[in-house]
């Protein structure tokens, strides 16, 4: 069958008298298996590789790490299981939920702050980040909003355009203000492609863009401000110092905080930074990933990883694949990327085979919101894009982060287990 004329089908959300279709037998002809083992892979290196970056330490991360795959298999399969036509009904429900712990988070003495940010819930045993949430609300309320809309259509467009800019706008507001500026960069890219596929007519794409580099603009006006203030003051290479309450920058209206800034001016001045302040990560990861050579230092061998001049404290998350690249060098670096080029190309794939509109969506919204991850992440590992902390799917430390990539991928999997045509 044609997938094009799949993707145009619309579907209807389904309905609570049939909630024992809700979940579907688990048939071995109807599962994709190109992802899930794929999906493995990266969760075992992740293992290998977070134990690797604190064995000098004695740290237990990577025992947490496998509780967390553990329960994201469990949400994989889970998520796989239902009927994604479920979640059509279910969309908004889901956005408002999503909402929820993002402005209990900003809370005094509810949301639990480290290093200046305000981003997690105390769940008691571990904290939760309810920006990962707020991309699958983000995703699915996107979703529900292109099945049925007539973009072609002036008015309807415009109409559609300014529900998506409320229903993104609100949780990338939050968002900042916890600030957690990596979380709400991955979105604009993933609503922007399900608009695509949505066959939203060019000019539109274009307002966007100008959108988008007047954004730029702005930012970089800023930065340059902040550069000329530091030079100004005659203290390069000092920049964490100058805070908001300076009555000479506060009057900055563009939402970053000090030592984003200092990321910024590290990427595009580096000439101003202090090796012990924002240029340090930076510098060692590049290192680290030029000690790899091709075949790598070897596992739990890596100079810079194990006498901790990569440090500890983001080796294991944000800094994953230099350790990565340090210790099974360039082959090792190009099996993790052929193994998320796989998920990334299974997910395209399964968009074409999609039943219908809203799934279609489903896999491409997630697809690209993966490969912005992987794209950033190992983009500022080796010094392409500015620092922004964005974590490595599966493989990078973290709780929050793994069970909603194993739902979001479980999304895809229900794609692909409840499209027309089965094999």
């Amino acid at each position: 069958m044609d997938a094009s004329v799949e993707v145009d089908a619309v579907v209807k959300p389904l309905s609570f008298s049939r909630f024992s279709d809700l979940f579907q037998p688990v048939t071995r002809g109807r599962w994709d298996r190109l992802s899930p083992l794929a999906i493995g892979a990266l969760g075992f290196i992740g293992v290998a590789f977070i134990y690797s970056a604190q064995r000098s330490v004695h740290g237990t991360d990577w025992r947490r790490q496998l509780m967390f795959l553990a329960l994201g298999a469990a949400t994989y399969v889970t998520t796989a299981l239902i009927d994604y036509r479920f979640w059509l009904g279910m969309a908004h429900w889901c956005y408002g939920a999503a909402l929820v712990p993002l402005v209990l988070v900003l809370v005094p003495g509810i949301g639990h702050a480290s290093e200046g940010s305000q981003r997690w819930l105390s769940l008691g045993f571990t904290y939760f980040q309810p920006s990962e949430i707020a991309k699958i609300g983000v995703l699915l309320l996107t979703a529900s909003l292109l099945v049925s809309a007539k973009l072609a259509a002036t008015r309807d467009a415009w109409r559609t355009l300014g529900k998506l800019a409320l229903a993104a706008g609100g949780p990338v507001l939050l968002i900042l203000l916890q600030p957690d500026l990596k979380s709400a960069i991955v979105l604009p890219p993933m609503i922007f492609s399900m608009l695509y596929v949505s066959r939203l007519p060019t000019r539109y794409f274009l307002w966007a863009l100008g959108a988008g580099l007047l954004v730029v603009a702005v930012v970089g006006g800023d930065a340059v401000r902040y550069k000329n203030f530091i030079v100004a003051q005659g203290q390069p290479g000092q920049l964490a110092p100058f805070k908001h309450e300076d009555k000479n920058w506060s009057r900055s209206w563009v939402p970053l905080r000090d030592y984003q800034r200092n990321r910024l001016v590290a990427f595009l001045w580096p000439e101003l930074v202090n090796p012990m302040e924002g240029g340090w990560n930076l510098g060692q990861s590049l290192i680290a990933v030029g000690h790899g050579g091709v075949t790598g230092e070897g596992w739990t061998q890596g100079s810079q990883t194990q006498l901790g001049y990569l440090p500890r404290k983001v080796a294991h998350n944000d800094f994953i694949f230099s350790v990565i690249a340090e210790e099974l060098g360039f082959l090792g670096s190009l099996l993790v990327l052929s193994l998320f080029g796989l998920v990334l190309f299974n997910g395209i794939r399964i968009a074409g085979l999609a039943r219908d509109r809203f799934g279609a969506l489903l896999a491409v919204g997630v697809t690209v919101l993966f490969a912005v991850h992987v794209f950033v992440n190992i983009a500022m590992t080796i010094g392409l894009v500015p620092i922004t902390g964005i974590p490595l799917p599966f493989i990078s430390y973290g709780g929050s982060f793994v069970l909603s990539c194993c739902l979001l991928q479980g999304l895809v999997q229900s794609v692909y287990r409840f499209r027309k045509d089965f094999p």
